[in-house]
């Protein structure tokens, strides 16, 4: 029965990783990012990759990472506990069993799809409701539907754009909003619209996906492109 505790306590720990991925794909992150980042906040390992700022940019996130990382910190004593107890005799196994239970059933109910479904509706409506616009993340605010698009375009060596201006190349009907211009430390705000672009600028634009990539189609594929091979080296080095 002792050995039966840790097994029992091991499922337990599975259950709560599995429900917590849920949770976190409900909130909007990808599964396989979620479940990496659960894991990690609960052993207290690899939380400082670059998509933890996922994590820590998403107010419903932040509080489902506050109880993994405590849980995980309990978990790590109950089982140290267990194994240097392993013969002590007053091991609450049935109780536990009972606790194992309800986590899979509950694992079980939330792999509903009609339920997840209605729970991601209500988390997005309590952060609409409860969160501070500058609290919200950037594709809650502004990717509202489908077609919103939300965009760094870097201007590179070739681009087309160079010594052109953004109202010369983006007409008044069209349903872009050019929120400034980046050039190295810079950032052009309210003469955006009337600068010349140079190698190495960084437009943040924000408007309609099709009209976008149809404007700056050449700038866009070829920066998709460089974060491919980027990502494909660093398949390679592994």
């Amino acid at each position: 029965m002792d050995y039966l505790f840790i097994v029992i306590y091991i499922f337990i720990v599975l259950a709560v990783i599995e429900l917590n991925v849920i949770f976190f794909t409900l909130t909007g992150l990808e599964k396989h990012i979620s479940r990496f980042q659960v894991i990690s906040m609960l052993t207290g390992t690899g939380f400082t990759t670059g998509e933890s700022e996922l994590i820590i940019s998403h107010p419903v996130r932040r509080k489902l990472s506050a109880f993994l990382i405590l849980f995980g910190a309990f978990s790590l004593a109950v089982i140290i506990s267990s194994i240097s107890n392993i013969l002590a005799k007053n091991f609450f196994t049935l109780e536990i069993a009972y606790g194992a239970a309800f986590l899979i059933i509950l694992l079980a109910v939330l792999k509903i799809p009609g339920l997840q479904n209605k729970l991601s509706k209500k988390f997005k409506g309590e952060m609409k409701k409860k969160y501070e616009l500058e609290d919200l993340p950037i594709r809650d605010v502004f990717l509202t539907n489908e077609d919103n698009y939300f965009v760094e375009v870097p201007i590179h060596e070739s681009s087309p754009s160079i010594g052109l201006t953004l109202r010369g190349i983006i007409n008044e009907e069209d349903d872009i909003n050019v929120l400034f211009i980046k050039r190295g430390s810079v950032v052009i705000r309210t003469e955006r619209l009337d600068t010349e672009l140079q190698a190495g600028d960084k437009v943040l634009l924000y408007g309609d996906k099709s009209v976008l990539r149809d404007k700056f189609n050449e700038e866009i594929t070829a920066h998709e492109e460089k974060i491919i091979k980027g990502k494909q080296a660093e398949v390679d080095h592994l």
